[in-house]
């Protein structure tokens, strides 16, 4: 049976088919993300960890998440300041470290404290725990946390020999975060902070005579060709760095939930392992690129790194005394932090 409509109600008729075609668009429409971060793209960490991990998501989102990835600070702007840009929407996703902004986070810097870190899957774990226990919701509570994770362990390349902290004296170097500077002040060097992406040239013009980095990004700013000494703490790492994957918490809400769900179940505590342990297997190739080019390698014994332990000592001692004035726990929070770290 064919039912014939008059005029009138053919046009409602087909108003009402437009507007749930247009629904559904809208349902299914395109999501693009501008992810922004600080290092270029074929660094070990964007090229391991987040370009894989933008791919993963559009893919399992049949396409309807698509990210815009700018990597080397190219939407503008400076390291320190990613984590405002995602906040205020010049960016979707940011990947930066909280150390960028001192004392601003100030709960991330537990996991920066001289031979804190075992490994950094085990550290990783550890600092995302306390963060969505700790940080989530005052911090970090003006961003939607995708990941929390460190690098590998940080080790320090210098222009001259450096086996005790006495050999520090004088020497100009770079770290990269607040605990990071006072660490290196505390061993006798004169500290300089500067993101990552300036290390290269500083130690091209004599800005700094050595750095702190983990192996994994010495490819990166070239440091090993700038410099030829590289000092290792075997089984005890001097230092490592937190890292944050953000999201500006209106884009995240604005989502549909199943496109939400996609977000999450690429998210938290075993994709920040997963990004922390990948960080640190990308070492060895740095680390043999410095082996092949006839660096000095100083691996310290057991002995000498407890020298460096006490002199880093006073560090940890100072971040308690910070925390305490800031109304927070720091002995609880370091406490946990170990326990969670020797459970791992």
């Amino acid at each position: 049976m064919t039912i014939k409509l008059k005029a009138p109600a053919r046009a409602l008729f087909a108003a009402l088919l437009t507007s749930a075609f247009a629904a559904g668009a809208a349902f299914a429409q395109d999501i693009t993300l501008k992810f922004h971060q600080f290092l270029p793209e074929q660094a070990p960490i964007p090229s391991t960890i987040l370009v894989p991990w933008m791919k993963k998501i559009e893919t399992e989102s049949g396409g309807r998440i698509k990210f815009e990835h700018y990597p080397a600070m190219q939407l503008g702007g400076k390291p320190g300041e990613l984590i405002d840009q995602v906040i205020e929407g010049v960016a979707d996703v940011v990947w930066t470290l909280p150390g960028y902004t001192p004392g601003r986070f100030p709960r991330t810097e537990v996991i920066e404290l001289p031979f804190m870190m075992t490994n950094a899957e085990a550290a990783s774990r550890t600092l995302y725990t306390l963060g969505e226990k700790y940080m989530f919701d005052t911090e970090l509570k003006d961003v939607k946390v995708l990941a929390m994770f460190t690098h590998g362990p940080g080790l320090i390349h210098s222009k001259t020999p450096i086996t005790t902290p006495a050999d520090l004296a004088g020497v100009k170097l770079r770290a990269p975060t607040r605990v990071t500077n006072a660490m290196v002040t505390a061993l006798g060097a004169t500290a300089v902070g500067m993101p990552v992406p300036q290390v290269g040239e500083s130690l091209s013009k004599g800005v700094i005579d050595a750095t702190i980095l983990p192996w994994e990004v010495t490819g990166a700013v070239k440091s090993s060709e700038l410099v030829k000494n590289h000092t290792e703490f075997p089984g005890a790492p001097l230092y490592t760095s937190a890292f944050v994957i953000a999201m500006n918490k209106g884009v995240y809400d604005g989502m549909p939930d199943d496109l939400k769900a996609i977000i999450d179940a690429n998210s938290g505590i075993e994709f920040s392992a997963t990004a922390g342990a990948a960080s640190e297997a990308a070492d060895g190739g740095p680390r043999q690129m410095a082996v092949d080019l006839g660096n000095n390698i100083i691996s310290l014994t057991p002995e000498q790194i407890a020298e460096w332990k006490t002199a880093a000592q006073p560090t940890v001692d100072t971040w308690l005394a910070d925390m305490t004035a800031a109304g927070i726990d720091g002995q609880a929070l370091l406490d946990e932090a170990r326990m969670l770290m020797a459970g791992q």
